[in-house]
């Protein structure tokens, strides 16, 4: 009956969909954390460069 047990692939497929799952997620957190400010900054400019002065210029 063990030997049964360490044989049986079934179900194999989806514990290697969640460490492939789980490779992606921690690479992807650490992405984020490395570049996580230059990206504020970028959309910072963006955004700063869409919204208009608060106060009209002097003419």
């Amino acid at each position: 009956m063990l030997k049964r047990f360490f044989k049986d692939e079934s179900g194999q497929g989806m514990v290697e969909y969640g460490l492939i799952i789980a490779v992606i997620a921690v690479v992807v957190i650490g992405t984020l954390a490395i570049l996580g400010t230059n990206i504020k900054g970028i959309f910072q400019d963006a955004t700063d460069s869409l919204t208009p002065p608060a106060t009209p210029p002097a003419a």
